[in-house]
């Protein structure tokens, strides 16, 4: 089937995301802030919010088990909007271009319920999507499934009209499970072409 509507997803293809941008700030030492980065706030424990544990739970447990970080972990509930940086170079062309050629826009991202709250207000390019999946309210992320069951769901659209584009091989083939044409974001210059030869931009 032709794809007839683009999903997104969002951390490190719409916008870079890294939590060590925050960190940066706060930790002077560069051996102490990749020791904080592996065992305090890593990605791996992170994880537990996009795939829906409440934040309050993780934040208070991961202070008992590291009470001299606990100001640290604060910093990571408060100020995780300076944890996505800025947008990746070309992408949000690509978004524009789309919208603008009338094709339909989703996105289904690994994101905490709690941080998206925050951080959607402040990025105009969503309003031009028309139906954003979050992992965090959903309580399911990425590469599970049900999460792509849902998002068929939600935006009203068969597998094979689906084209998904994702910087995790794992969440790409995933997608390409369930009958989604799926591209393992790497670039703009690279999505671009695929969108193109899918007759998705002219």
């Amino acid at each position: 089937m032709t794809p007839k509507a683009v999903v997104f997803d969002i951390g490190r293809v719409l916008f870079e995301w890294d939590l060590r941008a925050l960190f940066a700030k706060l930790i002077d030492e560069p051996d102490q802030l990749d020791w904080f980065l592996t065992h305090v706030v890593t990605e791996d424990w992170h994880f537990q919010a996009d795939a829906g544990r409440p934040l309050a739970e993780m934040v208070a447990e991961r202070q008992a088990q590291f009470p001299g970080h606990a100001y640290l972990i604060d910093a990571y509930a408060n100020r995780f909007n300076e944890t996505v940086e800025q947008p990746i170079p070309g992408t949000h062309s690509l978004v524009r271009r789309l919208h603008a050629a009338g094709v339909p826009l989703y996105a289904l991202t690994n994101f905490g319920a709690e941080f998206f709250a925050r951080f959607r207000p402040t990025q105009p390019i969503f309003e031009l999507f028309a139906d954003i999946v979050v992992s965090g309210e959903e309580c399911l992320a990425k590469p599970d499934p049900r999460i792509y069951a849902i998002a068929e769901r939600r935006f009203g659209r068969a597998p094979g009209e689906l084209f998904f584009t994702d910087d995790n091989p794992a969440n790409v083939a995933a997608a390409r499970a369930r009958g989604w044409h799926a591209h393992l974001f790497d670039s703009a210059a690279r999505l671009e072409a695929e969108l193109t030869g899918a007759g998705l931009l002219g």
